[in-house]
């Protein structure tokens, strides 16, 4: 128990400590995310904030966790060095899709074969039980890495990815504490209290983002989790059992999960890459009803939540009525509101800078925005 605590305190300290110094060092290196016509924001930002949750995080781990307890946990804090370094180098000098894909798959395979982590039963969901490793060990595969995207795509406003990774956490952490399985919880506290630290920077209006570095470590990390929480659960004999541990699991994770498989499926119907960017997010669709960046947040977080209460409440139900249930009350909630949402009528001003000298007009613009043509007034755009 001191374990946790004490991890959960380092990590927020380093973590609360090293922001404001990658904000200075951005600051004087000029490492922003610029604003144009596809961003949200107005100004010039760091997006390195990253940087300082996986200190914080790698940090507390090193020093707290008892690897000799558990000797896989080298194994994630080096798949999550991994990732955090590759959405670094993202953030910093633009990296392709496929160079992303890769070392997500390099990780994931760290975790699976190393880590020992990977789906050997379905429990039941559609039937299937025990799982061949010929099916189970590329099913793992896609399932890291769909939430590796999962939470990266969603981090298009302020406090959203951050907030629902600390949710998944704070669960998580929660479980295996009381399932006493601490090096685990001390994993799973020490982002927790990470995220916190980065979330003091990060609600609207944000002094710094996440960046691919932190998103794409929020989403390995909880990865991680859900799989070794439904592999744990779904033991008869664990110290902690639940029913329906699957559905459970997929409930914490639903929102980001749903947006980034209804994104990427519009992507491909559209003949376009699941990877281009576009402004079809569940945020996207709710800033566009005239909410702001806390409002949606908020809005995202609690129907999460919600939708984890119903799950566990409803868990005698069984594993697959309630996957099914879950993804199908969130796509029609979607769609309710992307088809209701008035149309959008948006056109890009470009102002230009002009040569005094000769009033001749450069050749490229120096700044472009949004403009909705029923108000006339700047709509602000930053997608993933």
């Amino acid at each position: 128990m001191l374990e946790i605590l004490v991890t959960a305190i380092i990590a927020f300290i380093v973590a609360f400590l090293a922001i404001p110094v990658v904000m200075l060092i951005a600051d004087k290196k000029k490492l922003y995310d610029i604003p144009d016509e596809r961003k949200l924001h107005t100004h010039a930002i760091a997006s390195l904030g990253g940087v300082g949750v996986f200190i914080g995080f790698l940090f507390a781990g090193l020093l707290c966790i008892n690897f000799s307890s558990a000797p896989e946990m080298r194994y994630f804090l080096a798949a999550a060095a991994l990732t955090f370094f590759i959405g670094l180098k993202d953030d910093i000098i633009a990296l392709s899709a496929t160079k992303k894909f890769v070392a997500q798959i390099i990780a994931a395979a760290i975790i699976i074969h190393l880590g020992g982590v990977r789906l050997e039963s379905m429990h039941g969901v559609f039937g299937i039980e025990t799982l061949d490793p010929m099916y189970g060990v590329p099913l793992t595969y896609f399932t890291i890495i769909l939430i590796i995207n999962a939470y990266n795509l969603i981090d298009g406003i302020d406090g959203l990815s951050g907030s629902l990774g600390l949710m998944a956490t704070l669960l998580f952490g929660t479980y295996f504490l009381l399932a006493k399985m601490y090096p685990y919880a001390a994993f799973s506290f020490g982002l927790s209290a990470a995220l916190m630290a980065f979330l003091i920077f990060n609600y609207h209006p944000a002094k710094i983002f996440l960046g691919d570095s932190g998103s794409l470590l929020v989403g390995m990390v909880v990865s991680i989790l859900v799989l070794k929480f439904i592999h744990v659960a779904s033991e008869p004999g664990a110290a902690l059992p639940i029913t329906s541990a699957v559905a459970v699991g997929v409930s914490v994770l639903i929102v980001p999960l749903v947006d980034t498989i209804r994104v990427f499926g519009n992507r491909i119907l559209r003949g376009r890459s699941p990877f281009s960017p576009d402004r079809n997010h569940v945020h996207h669709l709710l800033l566009d009803r005239g909410l702001g960046h806390s409002t949606v947040t908020l809005i995202c977080v609690m129907a999460n939540i919600s939708l984890i209460l119903i799950t566990y409440l409803s868990r005698g139900f069984g594993n697959t009525a309630l996957i099914m249930a879950l993804f199908g009350t969130s796509f029609i909630a979607l769609a309710i509101l992307y088809y209701t949402l008035p149309k959008r009528k948006l056109v890009i001003h470009r102002r230009y800078v002009v040569n005094q000298a000769n009033k001749e007009r450069l050749s490229a613009p120096s700044q472009s925005k949004v403009i909705n043509l029923q108000t006339k007034e700047q709509v602000q755009n930053r997608v993933h």
